[in-house]
């Protein structure tokens, strides 16, 4: 009996015509426009990577602000 993935019955799910022409092993005749959309995805990827580490950055350095504050104003009594 054949192994189901997940991802072939997300396939069938969304499309029937497409997963069985993938079963078939027939090409997609919009080649162009995948390689495309998989540059989109992976440029959204790195937008998506800086934006979380400049996020990270951010935080730490207003901790670091807010510890150097506590500490100024103890330091002062």
């Amino acid at each position: 009996m054949p192994i189901i993935r997940a991802s072939e019955i997300g396939s069938y799910l969304y499309c029937r015509r497409a997963w069985r022409y993938h079963k078939a092993g027939v090409k997609s005749e919009n080649q162009a426009e995948m390689a495309a959309g998989t540059e989109l995805h992976r440029q959204h990827g790195r937008k998506t990577l800086s934006a979380l580490l400049l996020r990270t950055i951010g935080m730490v350095l207003l901790l670091a602000a807010i510890l150097l504050l506590v500490a100024f104003c103890t330091a002062q009594l």
